[in-house]
């Protein structure tokens, strides 16, 4: 009843053309998934016959609120994800009458720690990246709080600088694929940390004493910091690295390098899915939804050979993306309330 009436309500506002319609798609979400988004709703604008979307980088978690807060005009269409959406947002979703969703991976990311070209590129372990920025460590058998202030306090072989990574915040899909994929990966290995009680959410919790540096949701702002202060590091995705390989080189993590080929061949250990969620609801009421998800997943875009690929996007495989194209321009059912 509840979201049969929101569509009621949203095809009587696109049909009597009031102040609240909108004739324009309205995008949130992902910071990484940002600049791809961009590109196609700027090729979208050029070649269609609608208006060019218009895109708010909000981050994952924030993007996912303002999604599932309902159906309406007034809810956006679409959110860009650097992860899958939580069963506690699909939740919220269902709750709001939000309930028909289809998923679209796009593609797979890496996740970079990087520093400028004016210093020396750093060889990292996950376990020595988690040393570094965890909030709890173990010492002499017993959890306490981090106590490392320089690399060399973790290696000696690392630089003798202050320990200072300027990061995205939890709100961010990046912050939580770091979490998993570095943190809780570099805790694992920490001898004795399980006889410490260093488990579980313990391993994802993150320094607050400056070490780490909450950078918001603007991954170019981080790059410029870099630029600015050659002894900080930086965590986001690999397109931001791609786009300004002449300011800024990524860490080696577990000696392999952040390039194209490594994150898509899998080598490369800190990489992630991306994604985005469209809001069936308001597919045939806000003009151009079809056809901007076609565009999208087209082989133009999103291919091996694609435009997006010339923007760091690392492409699915041919079968997987065929999968997801099929299942985007038929725009399915494919998330389990």
């Amino acid at each position: 009843m509840q979201k049969t009436l929101a569509l009621a309500v949203l095809a009587a506002l696109a049909v009597t053309g009031t102040a609240e319609a909108r004739d324009q798609i309205r995008i949130v979400g992902s910071s990484t998934v940002y600049p791809f988004t961009t590109v196609v709703a700027e090729q979208f604008g050029r070649t269609a016959k609608f208006k060019t979307p218009v895109i708010e980088s909000t981050g994952t978690g924030g993007g996912f609120k303002l999604f599932c807060a309902g159906v309406g005009v007034e809810h956006p269409d679409v959110t860009n994800a650097s992860r899958a959406i939580k069963k506690s947002e699909l939740e919220n979703c269902k709750k709001n009458g939000v309930t028909d969703i289809t998923e679209v991976k796009i593609g797979y990311d890496g996740i970079v720690v990087a520093n400028s070209k004016a210093a020396p590129q750093v060889k990292l372990t996950r376990e020595q990246i988690f040393l570094a920025l965890a909030k709890n460590v173990v010492v002499d058998g017993k959890m306490v709080a981090n106590p490392n202030q320089k690399w060399s306090d973790i290696e000696k072989s690392l630089p003798d600088i202050k320990i200072e990574v300027l990061g995205p915040p939890p709100t961010s899909g990046t912050r939580d694929a770091f979490v998993e994929l570095v943190m809780d990966e570099g805790c694992k290995t920490v001898k004795g940390a399980k006889e410490a009680g260093l488990t579980g959410k313990a391993c994802g919790a993150i320094r607050e004493d400056g070490g780490y540096v909450e950078a918001g949701e603007n991954d170019v702002l981080i790059v410029r910091k870099l630029e600015a202060n050659k002894n900080a590091f930086g965590v986001f995705g690999y397109s931001f690295l791609d786009q300004n390989a002449d300011k800024i080189q990524g860490s080696v993590v577990e000696g392999v390098e952040p390039t194209f080929d490594n994150i898509a061949k899998g080598t490369y250990a800190v990489s992630r899915p991306l994604f985005f969620y469209v809001k069936k609801a308001h597919v045939g009421t806000i003009p151009g939804m079809k056809e901007f998800v076609t565009e999208f997943t087209s082989e133009k875009a999103w291919g091996m050979e694609g435009y997006l690929a010339d923007k760091g996007l690392i492409p699915m495989p041919d079968a997987e993306r065929k999968s997801f194209h099929d299942a985007a321009t038929s725009l399915a059912n494919n998330i389990m309330m």
